[in-house]
């Protein structure tokens, strides 16, 4: 039998046909299993965002949010089982989210800008109640928030997660805000890293590796995962270029459903069958939960 090897056009365009898809996409399924109920083989699925307070793991999911026992079972985090579609937390602990509530919960159906001032046990709504469902979320050094309004294709900036500002109008899957300064913020898009140096205002076009998430953990630790799960390394000359993407690996699980970077040598991605944590730049991974293979996170 003939085997066919796609080439480099070919391949471009399934990575762009793949990242499409997931610009699109906002999953209504069913929520998983109970994973309190001490079920062997339960996992996550729908992962939507990825932290650390302190060491411990909190999963985002279109269930509530999660954190890994002693064992590596998740269980869930206060008794909220909204969909987190955005989720980050900042420099002080603070967990901020964003997404929709739970069937049956009442309420709005877009959360706006909701937070947690106690580890994901409790949230209470920021801003933007009924307004907007932000599906992802940064801060800068000097806490503004950065959040992506998915439903209007347009970035969103407050200084305090109150008030807002409008900023530039983009469609676009995630973005990261540098964390050296709050001008410059990189989104994922169809055909590119689009770069922003002015905070947000304007992007130039995107450009060269196409990603479909990006975190930036510190001035050093700039890191991409493309939509078949392949991990880069950016570096971001602070000159207007775009960024300059190098591979590191292919993470395990195949194609990714959130990135998150903690330091230049620590880094989680949640992919179609669990969350990996490397602690060596991407070169190696270890899985810390179990994940239900479904659709993308977003």
């Amino acid at each position: 039998m003939k085997k066919y090897f796609p080439g480099p056009a070919a391949t471009a365009a399934v990575t762009v046909l793949t990242l499409t898809l997931a610009l699109t996409a906002c999953t209504q399924e069913p929520p998983a299993a109970d994973s309190r109920d001490g079920s062997p083989g339960t996992a996550l699925s729908h992962i939507h965002g990825l932290g650390l307070r302190g060491d411990t793991l909190y999963v985002a999911t279109h269930d509530g949010i999660h954190t890994p026992d002693a064992t590596g079972r998740p269980t869930l985090v206060g008794d909220r089982r909204d969909d987190f579609m955005g989720f980050t937390i900042t420099a002080t602990g603070t967990f901020l989210a964003s997404g929709h509530p739970a069937p049956g919960s009442g309420g709005p159906a877009d959360l706006g800008l909701v937070e947690s001032t106690d580890a994901g046990r409790t949230w209470h709504e920021k801003s933007l109640g009924g307004e907007v469902d932000f599906h992802s979320l940064d801060t800068a050094p000097d806490a503004t928030v950065y959040g992506y309004d998915s439903a209007n294709a347009r970035l969103r900036v407050s200084p305090d997660g109150v008030t807002w500002e409008d900023r530039a109008a983009l469609r676009a899957l995630d973005i990261a805000v540098s964390p050296a300064s709050g001008e410059t913020v990189l989104a994922t898009t169809e055909t590119g890293v689009a770069r922003s140096a002015d905070g947000g205002r304007t992007f130039a076009p995107g450009t060269g590796q196409v990603l479909s998430y990006v975190s930036w953990g510190a001035p050093d630790a700039l890191f991409g995962v493309d939509p078949s799960g392949v991990l880069f390394r950016g570096t971001d000359t602070g000159k207007g270029a775009a960024v300059r993407w190098a591979r590191v690996a292919a993470v395990p699980g195949g194609a990714p459903q959130a990135l998150t970077v903690v330091d230049a040598r620590r880094l989680l991605v949640a992919t179609q069958d669990g969350v990996y944590e490397s602690r060596d730049g991407g070169r190696t991974f270890e899985r810390r939960v179990a994940v239900a293979s479904g659709q993308d996170g977003h």
